[in-house]
């Protein structure tokens, strides 16, 4: 991950910030004056004050927006406001699917790798044909990556009682530094070491890079870059790919 990404990303993320600060609906009736910044003063109602790498983090998982508390202000303050479950649902619902990678081809085949986890169990992708597969790409010192994983432990969470759909975590960093991190951080998916040549085999530069396979390997969703919608655009496409896949009850007659 390169400076130039980093910048990306912040861009991104200030601009999803300023379009839902605007308004209940997300309308925007003109130009906002106020303009955010990492300099910008972010508190809560009780008048705490985040710092930028807190605020962005939150902004990331998707269940906080940013108000500008004076908006005719160029600098005004901004108020952090957590949504609701059903505010948040309707806002990620309604934004746009993740650009998709130049790295894989939706409807085209994956190809097939084969290497040990960090248990040292042998995983061969075209051994798990007839799952879901969704594979993270990242490494430890990658913002975005550290950022998103709250969220993707839940979507884990939400599909672990399902046989039929593998997580698969490649990380760059070796076995040693990766236990280490995960004694701070959990992350639930299976997680691969040293996934270097994996990564160069599907020419992969940018992180997180996500990828799902369908259950006969081909490409289904693919995207990089951290943000609030992935883990729900990830759900979306599993749920799809059960939907699609789901056998058919024999009706008696």
């Amino acid at each position: 991950m390169n400076i130039q990404f980093l910048k990306t990303f912040f861009i991104l993320l200030v601009l999803q910030a300023i379009f839902f600060a605007t308004g209940q609906n997300g309308a925007i009736a003109q130009a906002p004056k106020a303009k955010l910044t990492e300099e910008s003063i972010i508190k809560d109602s009780s008048g705490q004050v985040y710092n930028a790498d807190l605020w962005k983090k939150l902004l990331m998982t998707g269940y906080y927006t940013l108000r500008a508390a004076e908006p005719s202000n160029e600098k005004s303050a901004f108020y952090l406001v957590r949504l609701s479950e059903e505010e948040r649902e309707k806002r990620l619902s309604s934004s746009p699917k993740p650009k998709e990678t130049k790295n894989f081809t939706t409807g085209k085949e994956v190809s097939n790798f084969s290497i040990t986890d960090i248990d040292g169990k042998k995983i061969k992708l075209k051994e798990l044909k007839g799952k879901v597969i969704v594979l993270n790409f990242w490494f430890i010192n990658c913002p975005p990556c550290r950022a998103e994983m709250p969220e993707l432990n839940k979507l884990v969470a939400d599909f672990k009682d399902s046989t039929n759909v593998v997580f698969l975590a490649i990380a760059l960093d070796e076995r040693n530094a990766l236990k280490d991190f995960f004694k701070k951080q959990p992350f639930y998916y299976t997680i691969i070491d040293d996934g270097r040549t994996v990564a160069q085999q599907y020419g992969i530069t940018s992180y997180p890079t996500h990828l799902i396979i369908d259950q006969e390997g081909k490409a289904y969703f693919h995207t990089s870059g951290g943000g609030a919608t992935i883990s729900y655009w990830l759900r979306k496409s599993i749920n799809e790919l059960i939907v699609i896949n789901k056998p058919k009850e024999k009706v008696e007659n």
